[in-house]
């Protein structure tokens, strides 16, 4: 299973005692490829850095680029699919040079998606993907 993981998504998966600990921990046993790209790591250490502080980000980003677990893609051309709110178009664009399954994410911009029949991004919430998650490990 290849997989984008919405920023927020990622955010509430780290947290040992978060309800949805089990899509890191599935992460971490390897059950599922994360997809990323520079674009993608950069908001990832931004938002963490904000949540917690430089030296969480910087960690658990050098450990999202040790896993072997994880593909880096470059980005070589911006399909601007997503006119609603055009910073998330970095997920779309790294979606579909990535080959993902799906984009896990719970921000309602990206269900303007479904209406777009190529390039086809797939998008699950993460609760949807959490019982998923239940199933393989």
């Amino acid at each position: 299973m290849r997989i984008i993981l919405d920023t927020n998504v990622l955010l509430v998966s780290i947290g040992k005692k978060s309800q949805y600990r089990p899509i890191f921990d599935a992460f971490l046993k390897q059950k599922f490829t994360l997809i990323i790209s520079n674009d993608l790591l950069l908001e990832y250490a931004e938002i963490i850095e904000q949540k917690t502080n430089t030296f969480i980000a910087d960690n658990i980003i050098e450990m999202l680029l040790a896993q072997p677990n994880v593909e880096k893609n470059e980005i070589f051309f911006k399909w601007g699919l997503l006119e609603n709110d055009y910073d998330d178009n970095k997920f779309v664009d790294t979606a579909i040079v990535g080959n993902v399954d799906f984009i896990v994410t719970n921000d309602k911009h990206f269900n303007s998606l479904k209406d777009i029949d190529f390039p086809k991004v797939e998008i699950i919430d993460i609760d949807t993907f959490l019982e998923k998650i239940k199933n393989i490990i």
